[in-house]
């Protein structure tokens, strides 16, 4: 079954459930690089907050051999778990002075992302687009992010320039940088369970890092970050090669003089077509961290 077929018979089934005291639609949401879902929203009345339910897992479910009445029964339990007692105050974000301590940037590609891009502020950076949000965080709502439009920007009365400056302060200080190796990562996922380790643990050490933020979420930016890359680049007293593995981070590897950018490209180009959710590819694009400029570039 097609996915607007099912977000329709989904709409349908719980209208009927719930009755006329609830509004029930579904809302296309536009994702990075153009990627569509479907998200099913239920409001009460008077409500102005609820959880967008994501219909492609259930769907997924559904043509597995999941009945129909089950999944409209754990959609409406996830609806019940997730809608907040009341309303939430939504006013604070007309104010500026409220809201500009917690305004970020993150990265995302410009091809691709053109009909989105024609709504929001941005700066060029090399292939990529520097976007702004803010990053709330609340006991109601837990945490989460407002993608800045330019509707927001001529709000508020301010330009990209301010929302630079403020996203590059707010930003390191909000999700911290780190860079961890190869093996810190594998030993990571061994101790949760999301990995096996080899007899004798991980003893050899891999020669990648792995730059991310501690939250591990849009964590390519931190690549943005003021002294980062130049920092790492003195402390290994070399340049490095940038693939950009996904939103959430990139990895570092050391220019050996080799030659091998072109095994680089290539391993860039084949994981983001086989291993990443195409919601969350970068770039296919090999940059490169000059140590003696002091800049990013692409290689190819």
């Amino acid at each position: 079954m097609e996915i607007n077929a099912f977000a329709d018979k989904v709409c349908e089934a719980v209208k009927k459930e719930l009755g006329t005291d609830y509004r029930v639609e579904v809302q296309k949401v536009r994702k990075n690089n153009g990627v569509v879902h479907y998200g099913l929203l239920i409001l009460s009345k008077g409500q102005n907050v609820a959880p967008t339910i994501y219909l492609d897992a259930f769907l997924e479910a559904y043509e597995r051999g999941s009945t129909f009445g089950v999944l409209i029964r754990k959609m409406l339990d996830a609806y019940a778990a997730g809608a907040p007692d009341d309303n939430v105050d939504l006013e604070f974000f007309r104010s500026f002075e409220k809201v500009k301590d917690r305004i970020c940037y993150r990265l995302t590609g410009r091809k691709g992302n053109e009909e989105l891009l024609a709504d929001v502020p941005y700066i060029e950076f090399l292939d990529l687009a520097i976007c702004f949000y803010y990053a709330y965080q609340s006991e109601r709502l837990g945490e989460g992010s407002i993608l800045i439009h330019n509707s927001h920007m001529e709000m508020w009365d301010t330009c990209t320039a301010e929302l630079l400056g403020l996203a590059q302060k707010n930003t390191p200080r909000l999700f911290p940088w780190t860079c961890c190796s190869m093996r810190d990562i594998m030993e990571g996922l061994a101790k949760d369970g999301a990995a096996e380790a080899p007899e004798g643990g991980f003893r050899e050490e891999i020669p990648i890092k792995v730059l991310t933020n501690e939250k591990r979420t849009q964590g390519a930016i931190c690549m943005l970050y003021p002294e980062v890359l130049a920092g790492l680049a003195e402390k290994a007293g070399s340049s490095f090669y940038i693939l950009p593995s996904s939103v959430h981070e990139v990895i570092l590897l050391a220019d050996t003089g080799k030659g091998e950018a072109e095994n680089f490209k290539n391993m860039i180009v084949e994981i983001n077509e086989t291993q990443v959710a195409p919601e969350e590819v970068l770039s296919d694009c090999l940059y490169y961290y000059d140590f003696a400029e002091k800049k990013v570039k692409i290689i190819f």
